[in-house]
């Protein structure tokens, strides 16, 4: 199954994901250059805090704590430090985009707690063989959205119909770690429905997976008893949909892969024509 990852530093939030079957909450502290590369897109710009991780850590049972620290840059020891301290079950590093950054986080963290690399810059796909083959590391992440912008494409879901995310599972393959990509929405929603990105995480060996806004907005629905629902029904209607999953042929999953590219090349077709 894929392992479910939802990012919130809202206690009573991560307590709901945690007991709807969350296996991760994710908790963001990216802020540097995040707003200036993502300016003037609907896009999640998050307000963490270190503060949050304990606070949040004791509300989880089951889940496990993710938290997302900025790109390495001058007080990246210290904060990688205060992370770790703080409870970090597992600790990304995103918008890295050479060796050298990602020898610097593994030096960091110093084995005190699991890592995750998040491929979100044209250079790092550049260098990928140089960084798989750095020790310390036990998973990797393609960003699309970040890295659909690095590319300057149109849609992040392009670079699963061009290729891109398959060639870089292939690296990753080859390594023996969890890998995973992108975002799931909701079953039934999302530009690419969600079913066929989830078919396409199987098609690819990918075991994780970050739930997107739109899974459930937690800005726009306050009412606990809802979100609760959501929750439930949201990872349930998932799992369910995995067992289905688990038991198709490789024909099944090479017909939605074309799916995809069909779908991918319309929704980029409309995005063009309303530049």
């Amino acid at each position: 199954m894929i392992k479910l990852m939802y990012i919130t530093n809202n206690p009573t939030i991560a307590e709901i994901a945690d007991s709807a079957g969350v296996d991760r909450v994710f908790i963001d502290l990216e802020v540097v250059g995040k707003a200036e590369r993502q300016g003037g897109m609907d896009t999640v710009q998050s307000h963490h805090s270190i503060s949050d991780i304990p606070i949040v850590k004791q509300k989880l049972r089951n889940s496990e704590l993710l938290v997302r620290s900025n790109p390495i840059y001058n007080d990246s020891k210290n904060e990688i430090n205060k992370i770790v301290t703080s409870g970090a079950d597992i600790i990304m590093l995103p918008f890295f985009k050479t060796a050298e950054e990602v020898t610097h986080f593994v030096d960091y963290v110093g084995g005190r707690a699991r890592t995750i690399l998040l491929f979100e810059t044209k250079e790092s796909v550049d260098c990928i063989d140089e960084i798989l083959a750095i020790d310390g590391i036990d998973e990797y992440y393609i960003g699309l959205n970040d890295l659909h912008l690095s590319y300057g494409l149109d849609f992040m879901f392009q670079l699963l119909a061009d290729g891109t995310v398959d060639n870089i599972v292939t690296k990753f393959k080859a390594t023996g770690k969890p890998y995973g990509f992108g975002g799931i929405a909701k079953l039934g929603g999302g530009l690419l429905p969600a079913e066929h990105v989830i078919a396409e995480h199987y098609r690819l060996g990918s075991t994780i997976g970050i739930l997107s806004r739109s899974f459930c907005n937690c800005d726009k629905v306050s009412d606990k008893n809802i979100i609760l629902s959501l929750f439930d029904d949201g990872v349930s209607e998932i799992r369910t949909l995995e067992y289905n999953l688990a038991n198709q042929s490789a024909e099944f999953f090479e017909e939605n892969h074309k799916f995809v590219i069909n779908a991918v090349n319309d929704i980029v077709r409309i995005i063009r024509s309303k530049k």
